[in-house]
């Protein structure tokens, strides 16, 4: 089957209030789609005002105040239904979504559209630069966020923590793994289902170390979307 890198694709990317994708509010959230070659098509922005306070330390990471979202954010509950409609018309169409820590942003979203009492999105297919990094450059030494990888790719990262810059940035990482590792070249139907063994045994090794190491914490193997209870 066609390789997802010479087929049109989606990416995405969301700034929030929080690190916690049960707890976190959207603030921006930004979908692009680009051409097989990378040229962007189309790009959707929204600034959302969360209906809760934007804590300082998330402030300062994307630059988006509790002031700022209240005055100029569409309300939270609009954001999370046009953002799902947008990625639902993808995923229907069968366009891969790119997220980095996909797992985060789609459980962030899926939480909202819960809060709001709308039906959860059907996340398919997914790639994710992390969960693959992770795999194809298993003992890389050192942070795996998407500033240090996209610097060590040669991606441009101007603006980081600003969800448009983000989500571009992770599709041109992905492009440019691709080169380095043509494994990664297969239909996204295919990657996506390995990406959920992928991201399972990373987990599990995850957890194993923090047992070893007395750390209490429990990592979810979920991907791309975390339920809770």
């Amino acid at each position: 089957m066609t390789s997802w890198t010479e087929l049109p694709r989606a990416t995405f990317d969301l700034e929030t209030t929080g690190v916690d994708p049960q707890t976190a509010r959207i603030v921006t959230a930004s979908l692009v789609l680009v051409d097989p070659e990378g040229e962007v098509l189309h790009a959707g922005e929204w600034l959302a005002d969360p209906g809760v306070e934007i804590p300082e330390q998330a402030a300062a990471v994307h630059g988006i105040t509790t002031e700022y979202a209240r005055e100029h954010g569409q309300p939270a509950q609009k954001v999370a239904y046009e953002v799902a409609m947008a990625l639902g018309g993808l995923f229907a169409d069968g366009v891969p979504v790119i997220a980095f820590n996909a797992s985060y942003d789609f459980s962030v979203l899926n939480q909202e559209l819960a809060r709001y009492g709308y039906p959860a999105l059907t996340c398919y297919p997914v790639l994710d630069p992390l969960v693959i990094n992770k795999r194809v450059h298993k003992f890389k030494k050192g942070k795996r966020t998407l500033e240090v990888l996209a610097g060590e790719y040669g991606v441009d990262l101007e603006n980081a923590h600003t969800s448009k810059d983000d989500a571009l940035a992770a599709e041109r990482l992905l492009t440019a793994m691709s080169l380095e590792y043509p494994e990664i070249e297969q239909a996204a139907t295919a990657l996506h289902e390995l990406q959920v063994t992928w991201a399972a045994e990373q987990a599990a090794e995850l957890q194993d170390y923090f047992n070893r190491i007395g750390k209490q914490a429990e990592v979810s193997g979920q991907w791309p979307v975390r339920t809770y209870a």
